[in-house]
């Protein structure tokens, strides 16, 4: 399926007008995530993952599906992948508004520990894929079936180490609270207005800010498919690498409820939940992988994706690795070395891709 491509300026205009909605939608996301953990007993770091990490990625998901639809394999491929770099490099910019302390020193989580190693070893399968593009089951990789197993497997390692965590972060003056409902309550504050109608208090009740998070995918969703083909229409336009458009313009403006929910919850306290949504839409993006694996009906699509593509998955892959250095460390001032690192692994890996284009 393709269409025309968008011309340039409608393509611009609709990119920034998707940017103010994304934007919008990001902050009303951030107070209903962070509402529902509470009630559902999740606690700030599944939470985040689970709900913030699945519905913040619907526009660059949508872009995504958008890409491998219209035949573009560089640019379905780059987008899921920008993401996560770019989501990474949020956090250095939370860090500068957390001034309190080095963020991913007061946001002390095993489970985003954890889901950042289960972040590497899912980006370490299309690196597979890459080394054999002619393997195939009917028309895509087999290797993209093995990323999905391991995002449920993953997830069953989480609610495991949620329920029973073997290690626990020391904690300092720094270090944030998650509300995770330890003292037995947690679980309890979904009770209330489970029938759909307000809580006696006049605070919504659950079925309803379900409802609030389901309308709010729709509308950020529908926003992905507008970016996607917009920034296609500047790959057409302009006649730059789709891979580099995907890694950097598109995925900037389809990650801004990323940013958003981030700094609306390092600004209201929430630290592991902001964390938590950006390590956990890191690995719910991977699964737009094997989607776009799936839609690009031409055969595998690290096959034609080209080479543009494995150099972005290589400097991803960098910045998770030093991401979960920072987690593990825990560094106490301000900017710790990953604040600064994961920036310039960034710049230098676009650097790297536009000299070579």
């Amino acid at each position: 399926m393709t269409t025309s491509p968008w011309p340039l300026v409608p393509s611009l205009l609709a990119l920034a007008g998707m940017a103010v909605v994304i934007v919008l939608a990001g902050v009303r996301l951030t107070r209903i995530a962070d509402t529902l953990s509470e009630r559902t007993g999740l606690g700030d770091a599944v939470g985040g993952a689970l709900l913030l990490g699945a519905v913040t990625s619907l526009p660059g998901n949508v872009t995504v599906l958008t890409g491998a639809l219209e035949g573009d394999p560089g640019f379905a491929l780059s987008n899921p992948i920008g993401g996560i770099a770019l989501q990474t490099v949020w956090l250095a910019i939370a860090d500068l508004v957390y001034r309190r302390a080095n963020l991913e020193h007061a946001a002390a989580s095993l489970e985003n520990v954890l889901q950042s190693v289960i972040l590497m070893a899912m980006l370490a399968v299309p690196v597979i894929g890459y080394a054999t593009p002619e393997l195939r089951l009917g028309w895509i990789h087999p290797i993209t079936l093995l990323i999905p197993l391991l995002y449920a497997y993953g997830l069953r390692l989480l609610r495991r180490m949620h329920e029973e965590p073997m290690w626990r972060p020391t904690r300092t003056d720094e270090t944030a609270d998650d509300d995770t409902g330890e003292n037995g309550n947690g679980g309890d504050a979904g009770n209330g207005g489970g029938d759909g109608t307000d809580d006696a208090d006049g605070a919504p009740s659950t079925a309803r800010l379900w409802a609030g998070l389901a309308g709010l995918g729709l509308v950020v969703g529908v926003a992905g498919w507008i970016v996607g083909q917009a920034g296609l229409g500047v790959v057409a336009a302009t006649g730059l690498d789709s891979g580099l458009v995907g890694f950097t313009l598109t995925t900037a403006i389809s990650s801004l409820p990323e940013l958003v929910v981030l700094v609306t919850a390092v600004r209201i306290g929430q630290l592991t939940l902001g964390v938590g949504n950006i390590v956990g839409g890191n690995v719910y993006d991977v699964l737009m992988i094997s989607l776009a694996d799936v839609a690009y009906l031409e055969g595998p699509i690290y096959r034609d994706a080209g080479p543009t593509s494995l150099v972005l998955l290589g400097g991803t892959v960098l910045m998770t690795a030093v991401l979960t250095g920072g987690l593990i460390m825990r560094d106490r001032k301000w900017i710790g070395f990953e604040g600064i690192s994961i920036p310039l692994i960034y710049l230098g890996t676009v650097a790297l891709v536009f000299s070579s284009d």
